[in-house]
């Protein structure tokens, strides 16, 4: 017995030395990899809180002209900060970055840092749709303060840079777009993800679009920014699975048949404005109009988009209003004389409309409106004229309701 606790004694000593051997050479190893290689230790600490050098590093960019050569290191430091910091307080650090600025240098910082903050989304590996909503609702809310060049000349001038951050934002949002359209599998992010490019969508229509003036000669629309912005917004809907037709055609009804009715529910008045947007781009503009089915009747397009132009002449905006007359002409220009029924009086916006366009007539001062000469080819009072024209078949009302109605439409 005493020679077997000998020999178990000898055994556990060898073992403990042999565990003391290798402790103190893995010691040896991490001293000489922090002691030898100082750049690794300066990594750590540069991941951890290299984020707070990108605003003065940003800051530097701003200040310096673009022709001073210091900009290029500044550069360089910011795509090594952006490649070594963690990629999560990056992103809360470039969102307040961006959130900072206000009149001409808000086009400038998020021009600057659109690219950064594409890469830090894209190296995240969790809550990516949150931080892809995040900072799209961010850049959106900040160009929104933008003004909106109404003229040809204050477009090539683009002096507040909105039709670059426009055309920036688009090659920003196509890379989670493709993300979305290319998951086989749906799974739960690839639903928010998508839900977040929808919202973002909507925003864009009612902001800078639903205001925007278009370039009228057709020679000049590939020229035209905010057009090509509009294209590509009606474009990431139905990359996403919402094409227009399928959008446009629900809103509004009792019975809905897409599966996305949070959005319209919370937030009825902007989609009500998105959805007027839309309608304008596709029937005035003819953005993307070959995807809608070839057997809709003029007149049920008329009615269908009815809703829309109330909306639109309920604006004060000039050139919201304009959009209103623009599409109402377009409806009434496919529909022939004497061709609506006289159920139509049950629709609220065929009794909205027409005082609508009478209180642009007297009361907007608005020159071109009123009188018909530059925008239009109609005056708002000759297309008000036109709509009691088409307005109802009088041999179809024979009920003393529907008299009573139609006598009502015609005297307005």
């Amino acid at each position: 017995v005493p020679r077997e606790r000998l020999q178990k004694r000898q055994k556990d000593k060898k073992k403990k030395k042999n565990q003391d051997k290798q402790t103190k050479q893995n010691g040896n190893n991490l001293c000489g990899s922090v002691c030898l290689t100082p750049q690794l230790f300066l990594q750590v600490i540069v991941k951890n809180m290299g984020w707070n050098l990108v605003g003065p590093v940003v800051r530097c960019l701003l200040w310096n002209d673009k022709e001073d050569e210091k900009r290029k290191y500044y550069f360089l430091m910011l795509d090594l900060l952006v490649e070594l910091c963690n990629p999560k307080e990056l992103l809360l650090g470039l969102l307040e970055l961006i959130e900072e600025p206000s009149g001409k240098q808000i086009s400038t910082v998020i021009l600057l840092l659109l690219r950064p903050l594409q890469t830090v989304i894209q190296k995240l590996r969790h809550n990516r749709a949150y931080s892809v909503g995040l900072a799209l609702s961010t850049l959106w809310s900040q160009l929104s303060v933008l003004p909106v060049p109404y003229t040809q000349g204050q477009m090539q001038a683009d002096e507040y840079g909105l039709c670059q951050c426009c055309e920036a934002l688009v090659e920003f949002t196509k890379p989670f777009v493709e993300e979305v359209t290319g998951d086989e599998e749906p799974s739960v992010e690839n639903e928010k993800l998508k839900d977040e490019l929808l919202k973002f969508c909507f925003k864009s229509l009612k902001c800078p679009l639903l205001t925007a003036q278009f370039l009228e000669p057709p020679e000049q629309a590939d020229t035209d920014p905010l057009r090509r912005f509009a294209a590509e917004i009606i474009g990431f809907l139905s990359a996403i699975g919402y094409p227009f037709p399928k959008v446009i055609f629900n809103h509004g009804r009792k019975k809905k048949t897409w599966d996305y009715l949070e959005f319209e529910e919370e937030e009825d008045k902007q989609l009500s404005d998105s959805m007027a947007s839309l309608a304008y781009l596709v029937f005035v503009q003819g953005i993307s109009i070959d995807q809608l089915p070839m057997v809709l009747s003029p007149s049920y397009l008329l009615q269908f988009n009815m809703g829309h132009i109330e909306v639109l002449l309920q604006r004060t905006e000039e050139s919201v209003l304009s959009k209103g007359l623009d599409l109402l002409e377009n409806s009434l220009l496919r529909t022939e004389d004497s061709s609506l029924l006289h159920q139509c009086l049950e629709i609220k916006s065929f009794l909205t409309v027409p005082q609508a366009i009478y209180v642009t007539i007297l009361f907007i001062p608005l020159e071109h409106l009123t009188n018909g000469l530059q925008a239009h080819s109609w005056s708002p009072f000759s297309i008000w004229y036109s709509f009691s024209q088409r307005a109802l078949r009088q041999t179809s009302c024979k009920t003393q309701t529907g008299e009573g109605s139609l006598h009502v439409v015609n005297a307005e």
